[in-house]
């Protein structure tokens, strides 16, 4: 017996309880007895398989499914852009930039800086791929000025957020627009209009808030350790030369992006060899991948470095990202093994009989899925097809629609936890303990995800 044949016999108070007891004991270990986090994950996991019922032959796939599934996307995005920021720190270009930042926007703005160049980086770029992107400018800024990583780092990684779940093209916006007939031009104007307030309050103001309250040294993850003085380049790469290194993987992977909304509008045929060709080239591994290569040759080979110390700063790179990528992965197998076992179906359900106004209801059945199994885009996607038949039958004009997609996606934000993969990312990026990730990326994604279900309803009301 496979799992797709399976059926959950549990009802949703059990499951409820397997779930709350399975993350009490995952804290417990974590906080507590300090077993390390991949160990924890991977234990917690196996267990709720069990205890959820799910057939003994399928735990390990289940297990192994979520765990890969979650390393696709991340494993190669990780440490392609700890290779580019290992590049771009030893060359002296991170610094270079942060003095150009500073002189530009004063050391005061520092942080807005940062989060308003995410936001627009966040446009076409996914959460994780543009976080990795930004991260060496964000530590380089953090130790020029001082004050803390995430005095930096909340207000960068909030844009980030608030672009991939408000805006399309990102995925989850854009299927949920899709399932509910949602025009994605009105979804975008107001999804900008939502995600930009949002930010600022929930993750500007409350990240530089938060950052200077919580004081955490710059993590040296990205640089492969600390760094000798005699390994910077005395003779630093114009600021200009970083901002196009760092702008390369964006355009490749924007261009991808467009390419796929002209082939879905039937603009360009999607079968043609070129279409096919242009949009691996954009998709983000590849397009990381190019921009390292530009990189060892634009701030390695050009500037003198030989062959072997190109192979050296590579392989440090990649040393101190791998406790990350295997928590990563693990957070992604708890992910997994909850929506395996029906929890977040089972709950779901339950909050659809409820009888509550359309919009609140699509919210409160997004955040639930959200809260029960980490995925944003699975909960997205997944309450909106729930919601679907009910929206369909209804009478709703293209605005009120655009609101009902952004209603969603302000629950799939909402308190964002262990069972996330995003999680684990932010919080080892940032040196975070689990403690203080739930103080301030949790409370970030709950917040965000409550403005926006508050803008979206003011949207819906005044349509």
């Amino acid at each position: 017996m496979n799992t797709d044949e399976w059926t959950q016999t549990l009802g949703a108070g059990p499951l409820l309880g397997i779930a709350a007891g399975a993350i009490a004991v995952l804290l417990f270990l974590i906080i507590k007895l300090k077993v390390h986090a991949f160990l924890a994950l991977v234990t917690v996991s196996a267990a709720t398989a069990f205890a959820t019922g799910i057939p003994a032959g399928e735990v390990i796939d289940t297990l192994t499914d979520g765990f890969g599934s979650t390393l696709a996307s991340v494993a190669l995005l990780v440490g392609l852009g700890a290779i580019l920021g290992r590049l771009v720190e030893v060359s002296g270009g991170a610094r270079a930039l942060t003095d150009a930042l500073i002189r530009r926007f004063g050391e005061d703005r520092a942080p807005l800086a940062l989060g308003i160049a995410s936001l627009i980086f966040g446009f076409p770029i996914f959460f994780d791929a543009g976080l990795v992107v930004m991260l060496p400018i964000v530590f380089s800024v953090a130790r020029r000025l001082g004050g803390g990583v995430l005095l930096y780092g909340l207000p960068a990684a909030g844009a980030f957020s608030v672009m991939h779940i408000y805006v399309p093209p990102h995925p989850g916006p854009v299927a949920a627009s899709g399932l509910l007939g949602a025009d994605v031009g009105l979804v975008i104007a107001f999804g900008l209009l939502i995600a930009i307030p949002t930010w600022f309050v929930t993750s500007y103001l409350f990240g530089v808030w938060a950052g200077k309250n919580i004081v955490l040294p710059v993590p040296n993850i990205l640089t492969g350790g600390k760094q000798e003085d005699d390994e910077r380049d005395e003779n630093p790469p114009k600021p200009g030369t970083v901002v196009w290194l760092l702008l390369l993987p964006l355009v490749l992977i924007f261009t991808d992006t467009g390419l796929n909304t002209a082939g879905s509008a039937g603009w360009l045929d999607e079968d043609a060899g070129w279409f096919q060709v242009a949009r691996a080239i954009g998709s983000t591994p590849i397009a990381l991948l190019i921009t390292v290569f530009v990189a060892m040759y634009v701030l390695g080979t050009r500037r003198g470095r030989g062959k072997e110390t190109l192979e050296k700063l590579v392989d440090s790179a990649l040393g101190p990202v791998c406790s990350i990528i295997l928590i990563t992965g693990a957070g992604g197998m708890f992910g997994g093994v909850l929506r395996a076992s029906g929890i977040g179906d089972a709950l779901s359900d339950a909050m659809s009989d409820l009888g509550l106004p359309v919009i609140v209801a699509a919210y409160l059945i997004a955040t639930v899925l959200r809260i029960a199994q980490g995925s944003a885009t699975v909960a997205l996607t997944t309450a909106a097809g729930l919601v679907q038949p009910l929206v369909l039958g209804g009478s709703f004009n293209g605005v009120e629609l655009a609101a009902l997609v952004l209603a969603l996606a302000a629950g799939s934000v909402t308190a964002g936890h262990v069972n996330d993969s995003g999680f684990w990312l932010v919080g080892r990026f940032f040196g975070m303990d689990v403690k203080t990730t739930l103080k301030t990326w949790t409370v970030m994604q709950t917040t965000i995800g409550l403005m926006g279900f508050a803008l979206s309803s003011a949207v819906f009301v005044l349509a």
